[in-house]
């Protein structure tokens, strides 16, 4: 029963966390944004007490359910293990735990917490992991399934689905949730919890209360009759059946070794059961001792017909448009809310939902090496728009505070710098595109020589009025490189 109920509630945990991090549309924000704030690391970046109090209680009374139910990279470890177990059976055995590793991976950790080094945090919080490997290797064909059902429903004149663009955000990132996946899926095949309790920081605080925790798995060494399936199938590896002992540090409560036993002898509880007589044995029973032909198929409808659009960005179907390409900041540029480049350096984890969510793909994983993987901003596919604040509601660490639409528009993220030799304007051509639509009025068109009548008209930037949003930067027809763009600010101003 107890690993019935464990796998139900880990199913359905696992699910709802993998559509709120597929989902682009942020439908799902509203009701399923909670999933994300109760993972540990987000919960201990945010300051959020009443979850970092409730995972320790829940430790401390269950063990490390958290590992087998609320974790998702946990949860997928175990879908892996199923699926090597199902062909080979009865593979795991008895080792010891590799403390040095555990407290070196957890040692690492706590300096890159400290130091505010948060793309080694990122690298280690098994959430954000999870979450880097659903972005950057499931979306993309979550999104193209989309865009087939667009193509469908416009067919019959429908609009309940839209198209979006599918593109490669950041190619290191995408190269590192790769190997990511590869690693942990390999582990979890060979090993079962290998990542878990060796590399994987939140379960070795874990293990530490797991001690104490009220209910333990307990073996009754009068009723053992040492068959050795409780170990052999102890994806943990915890179960040394020689001395009758379980590693309770590296226990994840996952019942498997419950329905193994024939012979009662072990048992899900507070305290250790008194020793009994041990029952007469019984002839086995092949429709006991049988596996149930539990296949859960789930039929997974394959578009076969893939929308290969070749689509050519043309001006008026006569010259190509070339590609914009992002200019050189020399202070990276991070989201409204995010109050300094400091404390979105300090404080996110790279799970990338803000910059899954973002409608206006504006943010994207950075490539730099300080803040490897953490979102930052650019222009090229669009700006930031006035009217949205949505990544500023679904980050689950505090690295985006909550910013409302009225605070957005007074907040300088950074401000726009004109390049002479890039404009148009400056060139004689009739432009002003970047003062036509600056939504704050920051940019108005001047004369670039004022004792010339014929002098062309250029831009000239109001600092004090602009917030950084971009759109003179997208919006700017000069290619590849745009006349004027945004350069960031280290700490977010008010105007």
């Amino acid at each position: 029963m107890l690993k019935k109920i464990r796998r139900l509630l880990a199913a359905v945990t696992f699910i709802l966390i993998t559509l709120l991090i597929l989902d682009f549309t942020d439908t799902l924000m509203a009701w399923l944004g909670w999933l994300a704030q109760i993972q540990f690391i987000p919960a201990v970046l945010a300051l959020n007490a009443v979850v970092i109090v409730a995972l320790v209680l829940l430790t401390l009374v269950f063990g490390r359910i958290y590992c087998s139910v609320i974790c998702p990279l946990g949860v997928m470890q175990d879908i892996v293990s199923w699926i090597h177990g199902r062909k080979k059976k009865n593979r795991f055995e008895y080792s010891p735990a590799k403390s040095w590793l555990r407290y070196t991976m957890l040692g690492i950790m706590v300096v890159a917490l400290a130091a505010g080094l948060g793309s080694i945090v990122a690298l280690l919080a098994p959430y954000s992991t999870y979450a880097r490997i659903v972005t950057n290797v499931l979306q993309p064909f979550y999104m193209w399934g989309n865009n087939v059902l667009a193509a469908i429903a416009e067919h019959y004149e429908s609009y309940a689905f839209y198209s979006v663009d599918v593109w490669v955000k950041s190619l290191p990132t995408l190269l590192i949730a790769i190997a990511m996946l590869v690693l942990v899926a390999v582990l979890a095949w060979r090993g079962g919890r290998t990542y878990c309790n060796t590399i994987c920081p939140v379960g070795t605080v874990l293990a530490q209360l797991a001690r104490f925790s009220w209910f333990k798995v307990h073996i009754d060494a009068d009723k053992c009759r040492n068959c050795n399936l409780c170990n052999k199938n102890c994806k943990s590896a915890c179960i040394d059946i020689k001395n009758h002992r379980v590693d309770y540090t590296r226990c994840v409560t996952c019942g498997n070794c419950l329905e193994k036993c024939n012979f009662g002898a072990l048992t899900y509880g507070h305290k250790k059961p008194a020793a009994q007589p041990a029952p007469a044995p019984q002839p086995a029973n092949d429709a006991s001792n049988t596996r149930r032909a539990m296949i859960v198929g789930a039929a997974v409808v394959a578009a076969d017909a893939a929308l290969a659009q070749a689509k050519k960005k043309v001006d008026g179907g006569l010259a190509v448009i070339e590609d914009k390409q992002a200019p050189k900041r020399n202070t990276p540029l991070t989201p409204p809310g995010s109050l300094s480049a400091a404390n979105m350096a300090r404080r996110c984890t790279a799970c990338q939902l803000c910059v899954s969510a973002c409608p206006n793909q504006v943010l994207r994983p950075s490539g730099n090496l300080a803040t490897l993987m953490q979102p930052t901003m650019s222009y090229e596919n669009g700006y930031c728009r006035p009217e949205c604040n949505r990544c500023s509601q679904l980050c689950p660490t505090g690295a985006i505070q909550p910013i409302g639409l009225d605070e957005k528009v007074s907040t300088q993220i950074g401000h726009a710098v004109w390049i002479k030799k890039n404009c148009l304007a400056a060139k004689g051509a009739p432009c002003g595109n970047c003062a036509r639509h600056c939504p704050s009025g920051a940019i108005e068109m001047v004369p670039l020589n004022e004792k010339d009548e014929d002098s062309p008209f250029v831009p000239a930037v109001n600092p004090a009025k602009c917030i950084g949003c971009g759109a003179c930067e997208h919006l700017c027809p000069a290619r590849p490189f745009s006349a004027i763009y945004v350069e960031g600010h280290e700490q977010h101003r008010t105007i």
